[in-house]
């Protein structure tokens, strides 16, 4: 079994990064188990002095992130780069080596033209922290919010055939380290 955390980025309720996710979680094949890190709203701003802290929510980021075999992350972006949010839970990643070597994915939901600065930060954090990114297994796999339907899941058989192809590269990538 390879246990695949997933990390959106996003903090909205109704947001098309959480459903992608949500997505892969709901169409993983069997021997891939699918877990959540949801206190991205609850982590407190990163201060190197706090490294070693005990909030409960970076406790539970690091117990999440060690249990994993492999990360997948979605992103919004926002003013051309990653939500400040998001930025702040990778950078208590930095100082902890929680990220080193780990098989790490993320997909691209945006609208053509849209999602490039979010990507191309988060390309150049996860090198900084050493996880193990291969660029072939980030995919831009677009969702309009119509194709999300009530139950918070995307229904496009592109999205669905795309996000299941990088959910597997990314478990059979785990699987080789």
């Amino acid at each position: 079994m390879t246990a695949v955390l997933l990390i959106s980025g996003s903090t909205r309720g109704a947001s098309t990064n959480t459903a992608a996710l949500r997505t892969v979680a709901a169409i993983a094949p069997e021997g891939i188990e699918t877990f959540w890190y949801e206190g991205l709203a609850e982590l407190p701003a990163f201060n190197p002095d706090d490294d070693g802290t005990a909030h409960p929510s970076v406790h539970a980021l690091r117990e999440h992130l060690s249990r994993a075999d492999a990360v997948l992350l979605c992103t919004p972006e926002y003013a051309g780069t990653l939500p400040g949010s998001f930025k702040n839970l990778l950078d208590w990643t930095v100082g902890t080596a929680d990220l080193y070597e780990k098989p790490t994915a993320f997909l691209n939901v945006a609208a053509q033209g849209r999602g490039e600065g979010a990507a191309a930060t988060l390309t150049t954090v996860l090198g900084y922290v050493g996880a193990v990114v291969d660029p072939a297994n980030c995919p831009r796999l677009p969702v309009a919010r119509d194709a999300v339907d009530t139950n918070g899941l995307v229904t496009t058989p592109e999205f669905r055939t795309g996000a299941l192809a990088a959910l597997t590269l990314l478990a059979r990538q785990a699987a080789h380290v």
